[in-house]
């Protein structure tokens, strides 16, 4: 656990022997241990990965497709929350380029609207499991490409009860038009789930990276 700042859960290889860090941000209800659970799922890769807790275990009270009004204050409390934990792994020798943004269902909504809307800047990836940017509105990229160069994997359920298909391609879409590299599926089905697919993605996502130094 880190001192001071934001708590998050660690594991992974040493910090000294990690190429990245992954920041990995849980959905509603769970908790870092569901995510570390999850991470046993993905192939062996030099990564060290980093998890905040939720207060509750919720990042915004309602739905994400609710307006933004409705998930204030506390929704821009937990995107202040994500800055923190990336100034934090910036501060301990992981810049942005070298931190992959890894959420799950809420998770991945809170990271698709942070770095869409909040921090748009060349991270060293983004895996988003079953979930899209916040808000009732069509959102519009931001200016300038700022997420050029950044592979992306999106993954969802085509009748997943929580997320609509529809704006997880809404959002892969806004990634595209900031400029990532966005590898998008959505398979079929009905649960609430991440499928072995979608943990290898993940993997080779990292290993790529990891090549590219």
């Amino acid at each position: 656990m880190t001192t001071g700042g934001v708590p998050m859960v660690e594991w992974g290889v040493a910090r000294e022997d990690a190429e990245l860090a992954v920041l990995a941000v849980h959905g509603r209800g769970q908790d870092p241990s569901f995510m570390r659970q999850t991470a046993d799922r993905f192939g062996a890769a030099p990564v060290r990965f980093h998890a905040p807790e939720a207060a509750d275990n919720t990042w915004y009270p309602q739905p994400f497709l609710a307006t933004i009004e409705a998930n204030q204050p506390a929704l821009d409390t937990s995107l202040g929350v994500i800055g923190e934990c990336v100034a934090q792994l910036e501060f301990s020798g992981f810049p942005p380029e070298r931190v992959v943004l890894w959420g799950f269902s809420q998770g991945a909504c809170l990271l698709s609207h942070y770095v869409l809307t909040t921090a748009p800047r060349r991270f060293g990836g983004i895996v988003l499991f079953t979930g899209g940017y916040l808000g009732t509105e069509a959102l519009r990229p931001p200016d300038g490409e700022p997420l050029r160069g950044v592979a992306a994997v999106v993954r969802s359920i085509e009748e997943d009860p929580f997320v609509p298909p529809h704006r997880v391609e809404d959002t892969a879409a806004a990634l595209r038009g900031a400029g990532a590299s966005v590898d998008l599926r959505i398979d079929p089905g009905t649960e609430h789930i991440i499928t072995d697919e979608a943990c290898e993605a993940a993997t080779n996502l990292l290993a790529a990276r990891h090549s590219r130094g």
